[in-house]
Protein backbone atom coordinates (compact mmCIF):
# COMPACT_ATOMS: atom_id res chain seq x y z
CA UNK A 1 0.00 0.00 0.00
CA UNK A 2 1.33 3.41 -1.02
CA UNK A 3 0.75 6.37 1.31
CA UNK A 4 1.24 10.01 0.35
CA UNK A 5 1.41 12.70 3.04
CA UNK A 6 0.89 16.29 1.88
CA UNK A 7 1.50 19.69 3.41
CA UNK A 8 -0.76 21.75 1.12
CA UNK A 9 0.36 24.81 -0.86
CA UNK A 10 0.11 28.01 1.10
CA UNK A 11 0.60 30.19 -1.98
CA UNK A 12 1.01 33.74 -0.56
CA UNK A 13 1.70 32.38 2.88
CA UNK A 14 1.56 34.81 5.78
CA UNK A 15 4.05 32.65 7.67
CA UNK A 16 6.94 33.53 5.42
CA UNK A 17 7.01 37.26 6.15
CA UNK A 18 9.13 36.75 9.28
CA UNK A 19 11.47 34.41 7.45
CA UNK A 20 9.88 31.26 8.88
CA UNK A 21 9.54 28.25 6.61
CA UNK A 22 9.55 25.26 8.95
CA UNK A 23 9.36 21.55 8.11
CA UNK A 24 6.01 19.89 8.87
CA UNK A 25 7.27 17.67 11.67
CA UNK A 26 3.81 16.26 12.36
CA UNK A 27 3.57 14.42 9.05
CA UNK A 28 7.30 13.65 9.19
CA UNK A 29 6.68 11.77 12.45
CA UNK A 30 3.78 9.89 10.85
CA UNK A 31 5.96 9.00 7.86
CA UNK A 32 8.70 7.71 10.17
CA UNK A 33 6.29 5.44 12.05
CA UNK A 34 4.85 4.12 8.78
CA UNK A 35 8.33 3.50 7.32
CA UNK A 36 9.41 1.72 10.49
CA UNK A 37 6.50 -0.64 9.92
CA UNK A 38 7.28 -1.36 6.28
CA UNK A 39 4.82 1.03 4.62
CA UNK A 40 5.75 2.68 1.29
CA UNK A 41 5.36 6.38 2.14
CA UNK A 42 6.27 9.72 0.60
CA UNK A 43 5.84 13.37 1.59
CA UNK A 44 5.06 16.36 -0.59
CA UNK A 45 5.71 19.66 1.18
CA UNK A 46 3.91 21.75 -1.41
CA UNK A 47 4.20 24.87 0.76
CA UNK A 48 7.99 24.84 1.10
CA UNK A 49 8.36 23.97 -2.59
CA UNK A 50 5.85 26.72 -3.52
CA UNK A 51 3.95 24.32 -5.79
CA UNK A 52 1.04 25.50 -7.87
CA UNK A 53 -2.01 23.28 -8.30
CA UNK A 54 -1.06 21.75 -11.69
CA UNK A 55 2.36 20.75 -10.32
CA UNK A 56 0.82 19.21 -7.21
CA UNK A 57 -1.65 17.28 -9.33
CA UNK A 58 1.19 15.89 -11.47
CA UNK A 59 3.13 14.81 -8.39
CA UNK A 60 0.10 13.05 -6.91
CA UNK A 61 -0.59 11.30 -10.22
CA UNK A 62 3.05 10.27 -10.57
CA UNK A 63 3.03 8.43 -7.25
CA UNK A 64 -0.54 7.09 -7.61
CA UNK A 65 -1.13 6.55 -3.87
CA UNK A 66 -3.67 4.28 -2.24
CA UNK A 67 -4.08 6.73 0.63
CA UNK A 68 -3.54 10.49 0.71
CA UNK A 69 -3.27 12.21 4.11
CA UNK A 70 -3.26 16.01 4.26
CA UNK A 71 -2.31 18.14 7.25
CA UNK A 72 -4.11 21.40 7.98
CA UNK A 73 -3.93 24.39 10.27
CA UNK A 74 -6.79 26.87 10.43
CA UNK A 75 -5.45 29.41 7.90
CA UNK A 76 -4.52 26.62 5.47
CA UNK A 77 -7.72 24.59 5.70
CA UNK A 78 -9.14 25.89 2.41
CA UNK A 79 -5.93 24.84 0.66
CA UNK A 80 -6.10 21.47 2.38
CA UNK A 81 -9.68 20.93 1.20
CA UNK A 82 -8.70 21.83 -2.37
CA UNK A 83 -5.75 19.43 -2.09
CA UNK A 84 -8.20 16.73 -0.99
CA UNK A 85 -10.42 17.45 -3.98
CA UNK A 86 -7.50 17.27 -6.41
CA UNK A 87 -6.31 14.06 -4.78
CA UNK A 88 -9.70 12.37 -5.08
CA UNK A 89 -10.17 13.47 -8.69
CA UNK A 90 -6.63 12.39 -9.60
CA UNK A 91 -6.80 9.06 -7.76
CA UNK A 92 -10.52 8.21 -7.36
CA UNK A 93 -9.82 4.92 -5.56
CA UNK A 94 -7.53 6.49 -2.97
CA UNK A 95 -8.72 7.04 0.58
CA UNK A 96 -8.41 10.76 1.38
CA UNK A 97 -7.66 11.71 5.00
CA UNK A 98 -7.35 15.07 6.75
CA UNK A 99 -5.58 15.62 10.07
CA UNK A 100 -4.08 18.34 12.23
CA UNK A 101 -5.39 21.00 14.59
CA UNK A 102 -8.19 22.40 12.46
CA UNK A 103 -9.72 19.10 11.28
CA UNK A 104 -9.58 17.73 14.83
CA UNK A 105 -11.91 20.48 16.07
CA UNK A 106 -14.09 21.11 12.98
CA UNK A 107 -14.59 17.65 11.47
CA UNK A 108 -18.44 17.77 11.09
CA UNK A 109 -18.26 20.59 8.54
CA UNK A 110 -15.27 19.13 6.70
CA UNK A 111 -16.95 15.75 6.25
CA UNK A 112 -19.69 17.42 4.25
CA UNK A 113 -17.20 17.38 1.36
CA UNK A 114 -17.60 14.31 -0.87
CA UNK A 115 -13.85 14.05 -1.50
CA UNK A 116 -12.87 13.74 2.20
CA UNK A 117 -13.26 10.21 3.54
CA UNK A 118 -11.75 10.26 7.03
CA UNK A 119 -10.61 12.76 9.65
CA UNK A 120 -7.80 11.80 12.05
CA UNK A 121 -8.26 13.50 15.41
CA UNK A 122 -5.40 14.36 17.75
CA UNK A 123 -1.93 12.83 17.52
CA UNK A 124 -1.75 10.91 14.28
CA UNK A 125 1.25 8.57 14.35
CA UNK A 126 -0.37 5.36 15.54
CA UNK A 127 -3.84 6.23 14.30
CA UNK A 128 -2.46 6.42 10.77
CA UNK A 129 -0.52 3.17 11.21
CA UNK A 130 -3.61 1.35 12.45
CA UNK A 131 -5.70 2.89 9.67
CA UNK A 132 -3.24 1.80 6.97
CA UNK A 133 -3.04 -1.73 8.39
CA UNK A 134 -6.83 -2.02 8.51
CA UNK A 135 -7.15 -0.90 4.90
CA UNK A 136 -4.37 -3.26 3.78
CA UNK A 137 -6.07 -6.22 5.42
CA UNK A 138 -9.57 -5.24 4.31
CA UNK A 139 -10.79 -4.88 7.90
CA UNK A 140 -13.54 -2.53 9.00
CA UNK A 141 -12.37 0.83 10.30
CA UNK A 142 -14.74 1.00 13.25
CA UNK A 143 -12.02 -0.44 15.54
CA UNK A 144 -9.43 2.20 14.55
CA UNK A 145 -9.27 4.63 17.46
CA UNK A 146 -9.09 8.35 16.79
CA UNK A 147 -10.94 8.67 13.48
CA UNK A 148 -14.28 9.95 12.25
CA UNK A 149 -15.99 9.36 8.90
CA UNK A 150 -19.34 10.28 7.41
CA UNK A 151 -20.86 7.19 9.01
CA UNK A 152 -19.15 6.73 12.36
CA UNK A 153 -16.86 8.22 14.99
CA UNK A 154 -14.56 5.90 16.94
CA UNK A 155 -13.23 6.19 20.48
CA UNK A 156 -10.51 8.75 21.10
CA UNK A 157 -6.94 7.49 20.98
CA UNK A 158 -4.89 8.06 24.13
CA UNK A 159 -1.92 10.37 23.72
CA UNK A 160 1.52 8.80 23.32
CA UNK A 161 3.08 8.62 26.78
CA UNK A 162 6.53 7.33 25.81
CA UNK A 163 7.74 9.87 23.25
CA UNK A 164 11.19 8.23 23.23
CA UNK A 165 9.54 5.26 21.51
CA UNK A 166 8.86 7.32 18.41
CA UNK A 167 11.45 7.27 15.61
CA UNK A 168 12.95 10.60 14.61
CA UNK A 169 10.92 12.46 11.96
CA UNK A 170 11.50 11.21 8.40
CA UNK A 171 13.42 14.29 7.32
CA UNK A 172 14.95 12.39 4.39
CA UNK A 173 11.51 12.64 2.78
CA UNK A 174 11.43 16.44 3.13
CA UNK A 175 13.08 19.20 1.02
CA UNK A 176 15.40 20.15 3.86
CA UNK A 177 17.21 22.85 1.86
CA UNK A 178 13.98 24.89 1.62
CA UNK A 179 13.52 25.64 5.33
CA UNK A 180 14.72 28.72 7.24
CA UNK A 181 14.14 30.63 10.46
CA UNK A 182 14.35 34.43 10.71
CA UNK A 183 15.83 34.37 7.21
CA UNK A 184 18.96 32.74 8.63
CA UNK A 185 20.90 31.06 5.85
CA UNK A 186 22.78 28.76 8.19
CA UNK A 187 21.52 25.19 7.89
CA UNK A 188 18.82 24.99 10.53
CA UNK A 189 16.96 22.14 12.10
CA UNK A 190 13.73 22.01 14.10
CA UNK A 191 13.01 19.62 16.91
CA UNK A 192 10.11 18.88 19.29
CA UNK A 193 11.23 17.60 22.68
CA UNK A 194 7.86 17.34 24.40
CA UNK A 195 4.10 17.49 23.98
CA UNK A 196 1.22 18.72 26.10
CA UNK A 197 0.90 21.77 28.32
CA UNK A 198 -0.23 21.95 31.96
CA UNK A 199 -1.30 25.58 31.56
CA UNK A 200 -4.66 26.70 30.27
CA UNK A 201 -4.21 29.95 28.33
CA UNK A 202 -7.56 30.69 26.71
CA UNK A 203 -6.10 31.41 23.26
CA UNK A 204 -4.00 28.23 22.90
CA UNK A 205 -5.22 24.93 21.42
CA UNK A 206 -2.13 22.92 22.42
CA UNK A 207 -3.60 21.35 25.53
CA UNK A 208 -6.83 20.55 23.68
CA UNK A 209 -4.81 18.72 21.03
CA UNK A 210 -2.06 17.14 23.14
CA UNK A 211 -3.52 17.10 26.65
CA UNK A 212 -2.70 18.94 29.88
CA UNK A 213 -0.07 16.42 30.94
CA UNK A 214 3.43 17.49 29.92
CA UNK A 215 5.13 14.53 28.25
CA UNK A 216 8.86 14.94 27.80
CA UNK A 217 11.44 13.01 25.84
CA UNK A 218 14.53 12.04 27.78
CA UNK A 219 17.55 14.32 27.61
CA UNK A 220 19.58 11.62 25.86
CA UNK A 221 16.91 11.07 23.21
CA UNK A 222 16.71 14.81 22.55
CA UNK A 223 20.47 15.26 22.23
CA UNK A 224 20.67 12.14 20.04
CA UNK A 225 18.29 13.87 17.62
CA UNK A 226 20.37 17.04 17.76
CA UNK A 227 23.40 14.95 16.74
CA UNK A 228 21.31 13.41 13.96
CA UNK A 229 20.44 16.89 12.67
CA UNK A 230 24.10 17.90 12.74
CA UNK A 231 25.55 14.75 11.17
CA UNK A 232 22.80 13.91 8.66
CA UNK A 233 21.47 17.36 7.80
CA UNK A 234 24.44 19.66 8.49
CA UNK A 235 22.48 21.71 11.00
CA UNK A 236 24.43 24.56 12.55
CA UNK A 237 21.43 25.98 14.39
CA UNK A 238 18.51 24.12 16.01
CA UNK A 239 15.13 25.50 17.03
CA UNK A 240 13.09 23.69 19.68
CA UNK A 241 9.44 24.04 18.64
CA UNK A 242 7.94 22.92 21.96
CA UNK A 243 5.23 24.99 23.60
CA UNK A 244 7.51 25.34 26.61
CA UNK A 245 10.99 23.86 26.55
CA UNK A 246 12.05 25.21 29.95
CA UNK A 247 9.25 23.97 32.18
CA UNK A 248 11.22 21.04 33.63
CA UNK A 249 14.43 22.47 35.10
CA UNK A 250 16.05 19.08 35.74
CA UNK A 251 15.68 18.01 32.12
CA UNK A 252 17.01 21.35 30.83
CA UNK A 253 20.09 20.83 33.02
CA UNK A 254 20.53 17.29 31.66
CA UNK A 255 20.20 18.42 28.04
CA UNK A 256 22.74 21.21 28.54
CA UNK A 257 25.19 18.86 30.28
CA UNK A 258 24.83 16.26 27.51
CA UNK A 259 25.38 18.85 24.76
CA UNK A 260 28.58 19.97 26.48
CA UNK A 261 29.64 16.41 27.26
CA UNK A 262 29.43 15.48 23.58
CA UNK A 263 31.33 18.67 22.58
CA UNK A 264 28.61 19.60 20.11
CA UNK A 265 29.30 22.70 18.04
CA UNK A 266 25.77 24.01 17.54
CA UNK A 267 23.66 27.05 18.34
CA UNK A 268 20.07 26.64 19.42
CA UNK A 269 16.94 28.47 20.55
CA UNK A 270 13.69 27.58 22.26
CA UNK A 271 10.35 28.83 23.52
CA UNK A 272 9.93 29.62 27.18
CA UNK A 273 7.55 31.09 29.73
CA UNK A 274 9.06 34.03 31.56
CA UNK A 275 8.19 32.46 34.91
CA UNK A 276 10.26 29.33 34.25
CA UNK A 277 13.61 31.06 33.75
CA UNK A 278 16.27 31.78 36.33
CA UNK A 279 19.76 33.24 36.10
CA UNK A 280 21.28 29.84 36.82
CA UNK A 281 19.23 28.10 34.11
CA UNK A 282 19.92 30.78 31.51
CA UNK A 283 23.65 30.69 32.22
CA UNK A 284 23.68 26.91 31.70
CA UNK A 285 21.63 27.19 28.52
CA UNK A 286 23.89 29.89 27.08
CA UNK A 287 26.99 27.88 27.98
CA UNK A 288 25.48 24.94 26.03
CA UNK A 289 24.85 27.03 22.91
CA UNK A 290 21.45 28.69 23.46
CA UNK A 291 21.40 32.06 21.70
CA UNK A 292 17.67 32.80 21.23
CA UNK A 293 14.53 32.68 23.38
CA UNK A 294 10.98 33.03 22.07
CA UNK A 295 9.02 34.48 24.99
CA UNK A 296 5.26 34.85 25.31
CA UNK A 297 4.67 38.38 26.57
CA UNK A 298 1.12 38.58 25.15
CA UNK A 299 0.20 41.91 26.79
CA UNK A 300 1.52 44.78 28.88
CA UNK A 301 -1.73 44.96 30.83
CA UNK A 302 -2.07 42.74 33.91
CA UNK A 303 -5.86 42.61 33.67
CA UNK A 304 -5.64 41.27 30.12
CA UNK A 305 -3.08 38.66 31.17
CA UNK A 306 -5.40 37.57 33.96
CA UNK A 307 -8.42 37.44 31.67
CA UNK A 308 -6.71 35.05 29.22
CA UNK A 309 -5.43 32.95 32.15
CA UNK A 310 -1.75 33.46 31.26
CA UNK A 311 -0.72 33.29 34.94
CA UNK A 312 2.31 35.55 34.64
CA UNK A 313 2.91 39.05 36.00
CA UNK A 314 4.12 42.26 34.41
CA UNK A 315 6.96 42.41 36.94
CA UNK A 316 8.11 38.90 36.06
CA UNK A 317 8.14 39.80 32.36
CA UNK A 318 10.31 42.85 33.08
CA UNK A 319 12.68 40.88 35.31
CA UNK A 320 13.17 38.12 32.74
CA UNK A 321 13.91 40.49 29.86
CA UNK A 322 16.41 42.42 31.99
CA UNK A 323 18.10 39.12 32.79
CA UNK A 324 18.29 37.93 29.16
CA UNK A 325 19.70 41.30 28.13
CA UNK A 326 22.33 41.13 30.87
CA UNK A 327 23.33 37.64 29.68
CA UNK A 328 23.30 38.77 26.03
CA UNK A 329 20.74 36.21 24.86
CA UNK A 330 18.68 37.17 21.82
CA UNK A 331 14.94 37.46 22.58
CA UNK A 332 11.82 37.38 20.44
CA UNK A 333 8.81 38.85 22.25
CA UNK A 334 5.47 37.43 21.16
CA UNK A 335 2.65 39.92 21.70
CA UNK A 336 -1.08 39.69 20.96
CA UNK A 337 -3.18 42.81 20.40
CA UNK A 338 -6.96 42.85 20.77
CA UNK A 339 -7.31 40.01 23.29
CA UNK A 340 -10.31 39.67 25.62
CA UNK A 341 -10.35 42.72 27.90
CA UNK A 342 -8.18 44.83 25.57
CA UNK A 343 -9.10 48.44 24.87
CA UNK A 344 -7.42 51.08 22.73
CA UNK A 345 -5.70 52.37 25.87
CA UNK A 346 -4.42 48.94 26.97
CA UNK A 347 -3.15 48.20 23.44
CA UNK A 348 -1.31 51.55 23.33
CA UNK A 349 0.19 50.73 26.74
CA UNK A 350 1.27 47.29 25.50
CA UNK A 351 3.08 48.86 22.53
CA UNK A 352 4.97 51.18 24.90
CA UNK A 353 5.63 48.33 27.30
CA UNK A 354 7.26 46.16 24.62
CA UNK A 355 9.41 49.06 23.42
CA UNK A 356 10.65 49.50 26.99
CA UNK A 357 11.34 45.76 27.33
CA UNK A 358 13.58 46.24 24.28
CA UNK A 359 13.75 42.62 23.03
CA UNK A 360 15.87 41.74 20.02
CA UNK A 361 12.72 41.22 17.94
CA UNK A 362 8.99 41.56 18.53
CA UNK A 363 6.02 39.98 16.79
CA UNK A 364 2.74 41.83 17.24
CA UNK A 365 -0.05 39.41 16.35
CA UNK A 366 -3.75 40.20 16.29
CA UNK A 367 -5.97 38.18 18.61
CA UNK A 368 -7.29 35.22 16.62
CA UNK A 369 -9.75 32.73 18.12
CA UNK A 370 -8.80 29.29 16.82
CA UNK A 371 -11.20 26.33 16.98
CA UNK A 372 -10.54 24.17 20.01
CA UNK A 373 -9.71 27.09 22.30
CA UNK A 374 -11.72 28.64 25.11
CA UNK A 375 -11.19 31.96 23.33
CA UNK A 376 -13.00 30.62 20.25
CA UNK A 377 -15.87 29.19 22.27
CA UNK A 378 -16.39 32.46 24.15
CA UNK A 379 -16.08 34.61 21.02
CA UNK A 380 -18.60 32.41 19.21
CA UNK A 381 -21.08 32.45 22.10
CA UNK A 382 -20.81 36.24 22.34
CA UNK A 383 -21.13 36.76 18.55
CA UNK A 384 -17.83 38.64 18.49
CA UNK A 385 -16.34 37.03 15.38
CA UNK A 386 -16.75 39.31 12.37
CA UNK A 387 -14.86 37.30 9.73
CA UNK A 388 -15.47 33.61 9.06
CA UNK A 389 -12.99 33.20 6.19
CA UNK A 390 -10.43 30.79 7.69
CA UNK A 391 -7.71 31.97 5.31
CA UNK A 392 -7.76 35.29 7.18
CA UNK A 393 -6.89 33.61 10.49
CA UNK A 394 -3.20 34.36 10.06
CA UNK A 395 -2.62 36.56 13.14
CA UNK A 396 -2.18 39.51 10.74
CA UNK A 397 -5.83 40.11 9.86
CA UNK A 398 -8.28 41.26 12.56
CA UNK A 399 -11.26 38.94 12.83
CA UNK A 400 -13.00 40.33 15.92
CA UNK A 401 -13.44 43.77 17.46
CA UNK A 402 -12.71 45.02 20.98
CA UNK A 403 -15.13 47.17 22.97
CA UNK A 404 -13.71 50.35 21.44
CA UNK A 405 -11.69 49.27 18.38
CA UNK A 406 -13.10 48.33 14.97
CA UNK A 407 -11.34 45.86 12.68
CA UNK A 408 -9.73 48.73 10.75
CA UNK A 409 -8.57 50.41 13.95
CA UNK A 410 -6.98 47.17 15.20
CA UNK A 411 -5.06 46.80 11.95
CA UNK A 412 -3.82 50.38 12.26
CA UNK A 413 -2.69 49.73 15.83
CA UNK A 414 -0.79 46.63 14.69
CA UNK A 415 0.99 48.66 11.98
CA UNK A 416 1.78 51.32 14.55
CA UNK A 417 3.23 48.69 16.90
CA UNK A 418 5.58 47.26 14.29
CA UNK A 419 6.72 50.68 13.09
CA UNK A 420 7.19 52.09 16.58
CA UNK A 421 9.31 49.08 17.50
CA UNK A 422 11.40 48.53 14.37
CA UNK A 423 11.90 52.10 13.13
CA UNK A 424 13.91 53.32 16.10
CA UNK A 425 17.36 54.52 14.98
CA UNK A 426 19.07 53.28 18.15
CA UNK A 427 17.39 49.87 17.83
CA UNK A 428 18.32 49.52 14.16
CA UNK A 429 21.94 50.42 14.83
CA UNK A 430 22.25 48.07 17.80
CA UNK A 431 20.49 45.11 16.25
CA UNK A 432 22.13 45.54 12.85
CA UNK A 433 25.48 45.40 14.65
CA UNK A 434 24.40 42.18 16.36
CA UNK A 435 22.56 40.43 13.51
CA UNK A 436 23.45 42.40 10.39
CA UNK A 437 21.62 41.27 7.26
CA UNK A 438 19.23 39.07 9.24
CA UNK A 439 17.80 42.07 11.09
CA UNK A 440 17.51 44.27 8.02
CA UNK A 441 15.83 41.59 5.91
CA UNK A 442 13.45 40.53 8.68
CA UNK A 443 12.46 44.08 9.64
CA UNK A 444 11.93 45.06 6.00
CA UNK A 445 9.75 42.01 5.37
CA UNK A 446 7.63 42.68 8.47
CA UNK A 447 7.09 46.34 7.69
CA UNK A 448 6.19 45.54 4.08
CA UNK A 449 3.69 42.87 5.12
CA UNK A 450 1.80 44.93 7.69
Amino acid sequence: MKVLLINPPHMSSKYKFIGLVAPPLGIAYIAAVLEENGVDVRIIDASALEMDWPTLKREISKYSPDLVAITALTPTIDKAVKTAEISKKTCPEAVVVLGGYHPTFTYPKLLENDFIDIIVMGEGEYTMLELVNALKKGRGLIEVKGIVSKNFKTDSRPVIDDLDSLPFPARHLLPMDHYRILNIKLPTGTLISGRGCPFNCSFCASSAMHGHKLRLRSAKNVVDEMEHLISDHDAEMIAFMDDNFTLNKKRVDEICEDIKGRHMDVYWGCTARVDTLSKNMLEKMKDAGCITLFLGVESGDQQVLNKVNKKITIEKIKTTFKLTKKLDIRTIASVVLGMPGDTRESIENTIKFVKNLDPSYAIFSLATPYPGTAFYREATQNNQIKIDDWSKYTLLTPVLETVDCSLDELKKLQKKAFRKFYLRPTYLLRQAWADGFILLKTAAAILKEV
